[in-house]
């Protein structure tokens, strides 16, 4: 089998499809990723082939809202070169859906942890439903969009999220992180994690052992900053800080605070030597949080946060980081409480457990292959 790796070049989408494509290769399938100079390079390190997309914006997920048109064209051209059997892309890769729909192939879409969309039934609540059709209106327009440019007729599917979950859609969590009474369309699944990350620095591991909170900042959506509070958290409190910057922007750390700021490609070993992992609440830290029993403190913003927040609150395995203008004390408590928690730390270790017992990589692999039959 041949198999087009055509995820989102960001580390929290293609990781884990390196993952699966790791597991794909050794079952002997091909495998190559579609990948930019930074992404190529990572994916020669998990031991992939690559093939080179030139624009840098096609892959990425800043611009996923508005590059549509210039990734269904790089990935269009690589299956006109490759001639794949199969295509494994990321949520939000419209352009690769496209692509594949034209050529008249599977597609195998990763998802996040948590389901975004509107289940056939069950959920959360009204307001939660609300969100839920919001959030698939506005996704389907970038994605119909797409569509009418590569000159597609148009779909008509008996439920509006069907062209954007592909042949399968795999979600990396676990059914305890969605409502008990939730129902998934049918061809969404949970895989689990898919986890891999690049080999850590040995210089960055923090060999001392002061007690340690690991900190993952992502977009702030037009909403507030965790600066202003982490500050106040972590000067002449019990904890000192590891903050990674992901795709936030220049940090505001406070001359005083105990916080050591730097962008990584792994987070893996920091996670394990952490007593807690402070997060707007994204996928890879929630996951790495989990697969290290680690409790979770969020505080999220949009898209994506505010469903997996929701998710980690309902599964016992978090607490919600105090809201701006609390007092440094009672953020300082937050951190501390948090970290010692026993129901928390139970929680996350018995979830983590589910996960890291659940052979993500196989699973997911096994849907590819049943994909391309």
């Amino acid at each position: 089998m041949n198999v087009l790796l055509c995820p989102l070049n960001d580390p929290g989408y293609l990781y884990p499809a390196l993952a699966v494509g790791r597991e794909l290769r050794r079952r002997a399938h091909t495998v190559h990723v579609l990948a930019g100079p930074k992404a190529a390079a990572t994916a020669r390190e998990a031991g992939l082939d690559t093939s080179a997309v030139t624009d840098p914006r096609a892959l990425s997920v800043t611009h996923w809202t508005v590059s549509g048109p210039e990734q269904h064209t790089a990935v269009a051209r690589a299956v006109r070169t490759l001639r794949p059997d199969v295509l494994v892309t990321s949520v939000l890769c419209h352009g690769a859906l496209v692509a594949a729909e034209a050529a008249g192939l599977p597609v195998v879409v990763l998802g996040l942890t948590a389901h975004l969309w509107p289940y056939r039934a069950g959920g959360a609540g009204p307001a939660d439903a609300h969100d839920r059709t919001w959030r698939l209106t506005e996704t389907l327009k970038h994605y119909e969009a797409v569509r009418a440019a590569a000159g597609l007729a148009p779909r008509h599917d008996r439920f509006p999220d069907t062209p954007l979950l592909g042949t399968a859609f795999l979600l990396r969590g676990h059914p305890l992180l969605e409502p008990t009474d939730a129902e998934m369309p049918p061809d969404v699944r949970h895989v689990g994690p898919c986890w891999w990350e690049p080999e850590p620095f040995s210089s960055e591991l923090l060999p001392d052992d002061r007690p340690l909170a690991y900190v993952h900042l992502g977009r702030t959506f037009g909403g507030t900053s965790l600066w202003p509070r982490l500050n106040a958290a972590f000067t002449a409190g019990s904890h000192r800080a590891v903050v990674e910057l992901g795709r936030s922007g220049t940090p505001e750390s406070a001359p005083d605070a105990d916080l050591i700021v730097g962008r990584r490609p792994w987070m893996g070993p920091l996670v394990a030597r952490s007593d807690l992992v402070l997060t707007n609440a994204t996928s890879a830290p929630v996951l790495g949080a989990l697969l290290h029993g680690k409790p979770l403190l969020v505080a999220p913003n949009g898209s994506e946060q505010q469903v997996l927040a929701a998710a980690c609150l309902r599964a016992g395995v978090a607490r919600r980081l105090p809201d701006p203008g609390t007092s440094a004390a009672d953020l300082r408590a937050a951190v501390e409480e948090t970290a010692y928690d026993p129901e928390l730390r139970s929680r996350a270790r018995e979830i983590g457990g589910l996960l890291a017992d659940g052979k993500s990589e196989s699973r997911a692999a096994d849907a590819v292959e049943a994909a391309a039959r």
